[in-house]
């Protein structure tokens, strides 16, 4: 079964950093009270919220329920916009990835896939010569083994052979650039931003596999809204791994995040409940939660994301706003499997495909589209909290073949 051949994370490597005191987690926001009690968590003055109470945490879909019936009271009632002000706030309700765009950090991280490739076709890319079908299915051959999906390549090559028999082009630069134009217009077809609420708190619940990659990306995405200026707290859901809150509180001290954590064991839908009631209370921009990554069954484990969802949909309207779901580019056909079960049981909104550094598979990004229509959001192409990349159909497919 997919969910078992993973192994868990280990430590992050690195020393950690002392944070400027603006930055450190628990800096109050001036504008808010705090409705939840809190102490102090071990190393680096990590905040620990214990929540609005006990009934949160014992039954937190009822607590959630009894909370939605109060949001009136809770929530200032918003003022009517008038037609410009809608317009404004229908256009920021989807953050561009645009600006997490980098083409030489890409190149770079795409290197193994593009060195794959360029051996596979013995260079011809990079040569001008006549085309022949030899060449046709060497190219075949080669786009296959980086992953992209064999249903996929082959009606892409069928696509290129008969513009070559229309002599729509002759040569390998003409099949190069036609190569690259096709694979652009597939992309786009899903290109999607990041989904905001239209005020804050913004809520992305992330998911995946243990080994996956998880923790990482969490952190990456929260240091990516902090470099932004948003203020962000991460909820430590998965509290059956051991190590993951740890893992979390570490990483949360380096990027300057709050966070909010339970005991080992203790339900992962009463933290998620517990850190939306905290963001709202400190005027937090964005809730990151993490999630379990392996429970008895896969049945369990989706159970309990699908228990997650409802609980935090009933304190704020909408949210989650994104679902993300991390995957392991190093694994290749089996990141795509993993991507229809989670598509089956809860509603993935978009991928995090993590560790595209490491691997020659990097074509996966295209398997990915065509076989399970989710679009790939972010890039993880490094060990760092900065080293990730929002998806660009354009800068991935130069980046993969110039």
């Amino acid at each position: 079964m997919v969910f078992d051949y993973l192994k868990e994370l280990t430590g992050m490597g690195e020393d950690k950093k002392e944070l400027p005191a603006e930055k450190r987690p628990g800096k109050e926001h001036p504008d808010k009270e705090r409705s939840d009690k809190e102490v102090k968590g071990k190393g680096s003055g990590v905040t620990v919220a214990e929540g609005p109470g006990k009934t949160a945490a014992e039954e937190p879909e009822k607590a959630a329920t009894e909370a939605a019936k109060h949001k009136a009271a809770d929530v200032p009632e918003k003022k009517k916009d008038s037609g410009t002000a809608q317009l404004k706030s229908t256009a920021s309700y989807w953050l561009s990835l645009d600006t997490w765009v980098d083409v030489e950090g890409l190149k770079k991280g795409l290197k193994k896939t593009r060195t794959r490739i360029e051996s596979n076709l013995h260079g011809l890319l990079s040569i001008e010569q006549e085309i022949n079908e030899d060449v046709l299915e060497e190219l075949e051959a080669a786009l296959i083994e980086a992953d992209m999906g064999v249903r996929f390549v082959t009606k892409l090559v069928g696509e290129l052979r008969n513009a070559w028999e229309l002599r729509e082009f002759t040569d390998t630069a003409g099949m190069k650039e036609l190569l690259k134009t096709r694979l652009k217009e597939h992309l786009k077809e899903s290109r999607q931003g990041l989904r905001m609420a239209p005020e804050p708190p913004t809520v992305i619940m992330v998911a995946g596999v243990n080994g996956s990659g998880k923790t990482t990306s969490i952190a990456k995405l929260g240091n990516m809204f902090i470099r932004d200026g948003k203020k962000v707290l991460l909820a430590a859901g998965d509290t059956f791994r051991a190590a993951a809150t740890e893992q979390l509180e570490i990483w949360s001290d380096r990027i300057g995040a709050q966070v909010v954590k339970h005991g080992d064991g203790a339900d992962p839908a009463a933290v998620a409940y517990d850190a939306v009631e905290a963001a709202i209370a400190r005027g937090v921009d964005v809730v990151i939660v993490d999630t379990a990554g392996r429970l008895h069954t896969k049945q369990n484990l989706m159970q309990e994301l699908g228990k997650i969802k409802r609980v935090i949909s009933k304190r704020i309207e909408g949210a989650p706003h994104e679902v993300l779901l991390v995957l392991d580019a190093t694994t290749g056909q089996n990141a795509i499997s993993q991507a229809k079960l989670f598509k089956d049981a809860i509603d993935v909104t978009g991928i995090f495909l993590a560790k595209l550094d490491g691997t020659a598979k990097g074509g996966i990004v295209i398997g990915m589209q065509d076989e399970v229509k989710i679009p790939v959001k972010f890039m993880g192409l490094g060990e760092g909290a900065e080293d990730i990349q929002g998806f660009d159909p354009d800068g991935f497919v130069d980046a993969l073949f110039d």
